[in-house]
């Protein structure tokens, strides 16, 4: 994984923006995707490439059509490595607390 590809992608809103369109319905054409965001054909295009740089969008020819459709694995790859690991300390300390508040000495 290229993780800087990915933050990169998904620091602009309007790529965020595109993956939840894609997340709401997968296997959009550039035309389905541009009726939601106020930008250029041209300039959703440009995004479009950048997360296909990223890996976080691939895309599938049918007939003339080009369907966009989200990858989700360097997302698991980024929760994976940068959240996880913090959520589950997390989950252990109030897993603790609840404990201890509760007077629970299992």
């Amino acid at each position: 994984m290229d993780a800087d590809k990915v933050f990169k992608a998904l620091g602009d809103p309007s790529r965020r923006k595109l993956l939840d369109l894609l997340c709401r319905e997968n296997g959009q054409t550039l035309g389905q995707l541009c009726e939601h965001i106020d930008m250029s054909r041209q300039s959703v295009t440009q995004h479009l490439g950048l997360l296909e740089v990223a890996n976080l969008v691939t895309t599938v020819k049918r007939g003339r059509e080009k369907l966009h459709f989200i990858n989700p694995v360097p997302l698991h790859d980024v929760y994976a490595r940068w959240v996880q690991k913090f959520e589950t300390q997390r989950l252990s300390l109030l897993h603790d607390l609840k404990r201890e508040l509760e007077g629970d000495d299992k």
